[in-house]
């Protein structure tokens, strides 16, 4: 199952988050203090693969904890909206007797007493399995059809419900207070894992969580490690001390196993080093060492870098509580990678992208390295309203004031060091308005480069600006070492104003480097939507922005020789329909999600012969050297 979209209600510093929608990977930026982690939070305890327990007195925002506290089983925290995959779909429809199709959603709630509610989507539940005779099987089909008519038999939502909450994905959450030391005193580690506390020393439950994950995957007791460093029972008893060394070489290849599959397991994850990892006891104390081939002696994990310390504490507690497999597992991960350094939180970034394939990833942070300028549209900001609650939003633009400005400090310098890595690795970068520009021409060049009707010399890379008016500040980061960049401008008024002004000013001889939309599809006030065929947006346009125009068809108006937003927007006028703010985002989205699906409508060769000659446009081999 793929998670789609959730929002929190009524948990900490949330009043009502807004619906956050969830792409493979999901980033959350936001200032300290806006509530960036309790969203993370709310998330986990919808089915928290491990922990995760609702806590009313600390989860209940402390304003409103009086009057609810009493309510827990009628106030819900989250509600969370999933997509069926066909395994899922196949597996629950056979147990459940219902008809469950492959890409059907339903919403999940949960509530502060711990009971779930399920629901679908305009009230529209499942449909009884019907059973249907065939020409071979006549006979037998017509008696058990007969049979389930005698009983009267349908489906009970309740059992639906206990089905889909088993085939859920689970969330492990981790941050970085969970991180593992390379000495661990058993005396202490035993205390806490028993539920008990050490005298002077603070419990920190994120790292005992990791503590006890980490003996899980060695499959040892911390007590019986601790016993083994005290000598036998009876010295004086030879049977007692062979028992005691037997037992002690057990332990010493369960340590050196649990090592050398570390070792194998961790090379396929960090790429930073190939590091070998060994586990001794001693005593009481415990060890966690590490060696590589630049530095063969093996020392403590304490003493090498911090983001080797968060990577294979974070590594261990997916492993184990996604037991092995990490299917159906979503990562939750509070400020991922915070302590690495920034190329090893690139790598980081494209090992999301690489483990999002089948893990679904939602983190924080503060980094612009973490960030992928590419898809800048995966980022969510998160600020706090006028009235003191979180919010998210996917309008990178959302806030009003100063310090929801701040918010989006790490998309803005993700862009800038985005530009700059451009150059140093030798792409093509190129300018564009915003994120739905992006999304639709990153879309359109695989899709080219994947029919072979498109191959640069060089990668080419889509910047957004943030708006026209952006444009300026994007090519100012390049500096005079390098030509102009190329721009790609929609033809709407705002457009048509900035293209005369970069052609009079900044691009003055070098107007071949601006490319306008209008010049591609040969429609006035064209955009980057009228790229784009009809057949990719009508499912967003249908179901989400228009499906309560049950009297009207905007298809049914839609004129294809002029220009597309304009049109919707005047439907949605004539319609009532409030279209909301970032909506072009969200439909760029789901069209590349439509382009990329098993069922993506064909594109016909004109509309493909369009998408050609814009690229061919941008292909490096025109590009004029800078005067």
């Amino acid at each position: 199952m793929k998670l789609k979209e959730y929002r929190v209600y009524t948990f900490r510093s949330v009043q009502d988050s807004g619906w956050i929608e969830c792409d493979n990977v999901t980033t959350l930026v936001g200032v300290n203090e806006a509530g960036k982690s309790n969203l993370l939070l709310a998330l986990w305890k919808l089915n928290p693969a491990s922990g995760g327990e609702i806590d009313y007195l600390k989860d209940m925002p402390v304003s409103q904890l009086s009057d609810l506290r009493g309510q827990q089983e009628s106030v819900k925290f989250i509600d969370a909206t999933f997509e069926v995959d066909a395994d899922s779909a196949s597996k629950i429809s056979e147990e459940v007797g219902c008809v469950l199709n492959e890409d059907d959603t339903f919403m999940i709630s949960r509530f502060y007493d711990g009971h779930y509610e399920l629901s679908f989507p305009d009230g529209n539940w499942p449909e009884d399995k019907v059973v249907e005779a065939n020409e071979e099987e006549e006979e037998v089909d017509q008696e058990v059809a007969d049979d389930a008519a005698k009983e009267d038999k349908h489906y009970s939502h309740d059992d639906l419900q206990k089905a889909i909450i088993e085939a859920m994905p689970q969330f492990v959450y981790y941050s970085n207070y969970g991180n593992l030391s390379s000495k661990i005193y058993l005396p202490h580690a035993i205390t806490w894992l028993n539920g008990g506390n050490v005298s002077g020393i603070e419990r920190n439950e994120e790292q005992i969580r990791t503590i006890r994950i980490l003996f899980k995957f060695l499959k040892l007791d911390p007590k019986e490690i601790q016993e083994l460093g005290n000598g036998p029972e009876n010295t004086n008893s030879q049977k007692s001390i062979e028992k005691f060394e037997d037992k002690k070489d057990e332990r010493s290849i369960l340590l050196q196993s649990a090592g050398t599959q570390l070792t194998k397991k961790f090379k396929d994850w960090w790429k930073q080093g190939d590091y070998k990892f060994r586990f001794e006891a001693d005593g009481n104390y415990f060890h966690i060492l590490v060696s590589d081939a630049k530095r063969p002696d093996e020392i403590g994990l304490e003493l090498r870098s911090t983001g080797l310390q968060w990577f294979l504490s974070f590594y261990l507690v997916f492993l184990v509580e996604s037991e092995g497999s990490h299917k159906n597992t979503i990562l939750l991960l509070d400020e991922a990678g915070l302590t690495l350094h920034p190329m090893a939180q690139k790598d980081l970034a494209k090992f999301f992208d690489a483990l999002s394939e089948k893990n679904q990833i939602i983190n924080t942070t503060h980094s612009p390295f973490i960030i992928d300028s590419s898809n800048i549209d995966r980022c969510r900001v998160v600020y706090v309203d006028k009235d003191g609650y979180t919010v998210a939003s996917s309008n990178l633009r959302q806030g009003n004031d100063k310090l929801n400005e701040q918010s989006i400090y790490a998309v803005h310098a993700a862009l800038g060091l985005s530009v700059s890595d451009i150059l140093l690795q030798g792409c093509e970068p190129v300018i564009v308005e915003g994120p739905s520009d992006q999304i639709y021409l990153n879309m359109i060049k695989n899709y080219l480069i994947a029919h072979k009707k498109f191959s640069p010399s060089k990668e080419v890379v889509f910047v957004p600006s943030g708006g026209v008016k952006g444009v300026s500040g994007i090519v100012s980061l390049l500096g005079a070492k390098s030509e102009l960049p190329y721009v790609i401008l929609d033809s709407d008024k705002s457009g048509k104003d900035y293209l005369k002004k970069l052609q009079s000013g900044l691009y003055s001889g070098q107007t071949d480097k601006i490319v306008e939309i209008e010049s591609i599809v040969g429609k006035e006030n064209a955009e980057i939507e009228d790229l784009i065929p009809f057949s990719l947006l009508e499912r967003f346009i249908g179901n989400k922005l228009f499906r309560d125009c049950e009297d009207d068809d905007f298809e049914e108006d839609y004129d294809e020789s002029k220009a597309f937003i304009p049109q919707l927007e005047a439907f949605a006028t004539e319609h009532s329909v409030e279209l909301e703010k970032g909506y072009k985002v969200k439909m760029a989205k789901d069209a590349k999600n439509r382009l990329m699906g098993k069922k993506a409508p064909e594109i016909t060769e004109e509309e493909i012969a369009r998408w050609k000659t814009l690229f061919d446009k941008l292909s490096p081999k025109k590009a004029s050297k800078r005067s």
